[in-house]
C-alpha cells in the first residue's frame, strides 16, 4: 500500500483559537520559520492568517491588533488535503497548482499541514535505486 498525506504532514501543527487577537498571530509570524498561523474555532479549521493578512486586514485598515480577532480576518485555504490522499497523488496537486504549504483536514477539523519540500523528499525515498546493466 502506497504512502498518506497522514504519512508525510507535520501532525498537528500549531493553532490559535477564533478569538485570538491579532496581536498573538503577529508574535507568531515574527519569527522567520512561521509563514502561516492556521486558526481554528472550537476545534474546526476557520483558516490561515499570513503576514501579509494582517498588514491588509489589521494594519493598513487601521483596525486594532489587540482587539481585533484571527477568526475575523482569517483566509479560508485555498486548497486542503485529506490525510488519506496517496503522497504521489497530493504531490502532483501542490505541483499544480504551485502550493508550498497545505493544510489537512478530517471531518473539518485541522490534522496536519503537509509541504511540498517533504512530500517530495519522502517519493525520492521510495523511488527504487536504478540498477546498472553490467558492461
Amino acid at each position: 500500500m502506497s504512502d498518506r498525506v497522514r504519512d508525510a504532514m507535520i501532525p498537528d501543527p500549531q493553532t490559535l483559537d477564533a478569538k485570538a487577537s491579532a496581536q498573538e498571530a503577529g508574535e507568531h509570524l515574527v519569527q522567520p520559520d512561521v509563514r502561516a498561523v492556521y486558526v481554528c474555532d472550537d476545534g474546526r479549521f476557520v483558516g490561515v492568517v499570513t503576514r501579509k493578512t494582517l498588514v491588509r486586514e489589521v494594519v493598513a485598515a487601521g483596525m486594532p491588533p489587540g482587539e481585533t480577532q484571527v477568526g475575523g480576518i482569517a483566509e479560508p485555504a485555498h486548497w486542503t488535503l485529506d490525510p488519506e490522499l496517496p503522497l504521489d497523488e497530493a504531490f502532483r496537486f501542490l505541483e499544480e497548482h504551485d502550493a508550498e504549504r497545505v493544510p489537512v483536514l478530517e471531518d473539518g477539523r485541522l490534522v496536519g499541514v503537509v509541504s511540498r519540500s517533504v512530500l517530495q523528499r519522502r517519493l525520492a525515498e521510495d523511488e527504487p535505486p536504478l540498477e546498472l546493466d553490467p558492461v
